[in-house]
């Protein structure tokens, strides 16, 4: 039986239109670095979950080469849209898109063997963050519904049985705030482990991590976890 793994925050760009080492050093090459670190630690029977902003491509045809080398590599990947990935239309396309061993995660939820069930949406930024805009609210209440959806579609197909993780892309709660709205249908929802990225830079101190109100919180982007994807304990 296969381990779980996760990374977030890919940010590829195969046609080299959007170079991540314009954000520092940290970034320089980081493509190549994800796949050697990826190959060598992930196998074919493991499973990784990508938390999202996987390409910046701006449409399915031109993240066609970024889904290409995501699935060249080892095992079997759970994608999650991220803000950035504009490229990411209606699930139905995403799909037919995709290429072998790679499945979409949106508004419902996909088994793990007989290990553990995998929900999850993508989030925004909560009404009352101190950043958040005008629009935010709209987007983080249909982000909640996404996310109810994919746990009523887990209890309808698996139960509860299983342990649950669930795939963000948005923390659900940061350091010295608060918990948001999505704390409280991952408890509902049984909810073990939660997965998530989206912080970069100085961002990473707000990252939650450990356990908390009995979930356990695993922050995946991949400049936080050097660049490669981490073991996620069950």
């Amino acid at each position: 039986m296969g381990r779980l793994f996760a990374i977030a925050d890919l940010h590829l760009s195969s046609s080299g239109a959007k170079p991540m080492d314009v954000f520092g050093e940290l970034w320089a090459d980081h493509a190549a670095r994800i796949a050697a670190a990826w190959d060598t630690g992930v196998g074919e029977d493991d499973v990784v979950l990508l938390g999202g902003d996987l390409s910046w491509a701006r449409d399915l045809e031109e993240a066609r080469a970024d889904l290409a080398w995501i699935a060249s590599r080892p095992g079997r990947k759970v994608l999650l849209r991220g803000n950035h990935d504009s490229w990411w239309s209606s699930i139905s396309r995403v799909r037919r898109a995709l290429p072998p061993g790679c499945e979409a995660l949106q508004n419902d939820a996909l088994a793990i063997d007989a290990r553990a069930v995998v929900v999850g949406a993508r989030g925004w930024t909560a009404p009352d963050d101190p950043e958040s805009a005008p629009d935010d609210a709209r987007i983080f209440r249909r982000e909640l519904g996404r996310l109810e959806r994919s746990l009523e579609d887990a209890d309808r197909r698996f139960g509860r049985a299983l342990p649950r993780v669930a795939l963000l892309h948005y923390p659900p709660w940061l350091e010295g705030r608060p918990p948001t709205e999505v704390v409280d249908r991952l408890h509902r929802g049984g909810v073990a482990v939660c997965v998530y990225g989206h912080l970069h830079g100085d961002d990473h101190a707000l990252a939650r991590r450990g356990i908390h109100d009995g979930i356990r919180f695993v922050f995946a982007a991949a400049d936080a976890v050097g660049f490669a994807p981490i073991e996620v304990e069950l």
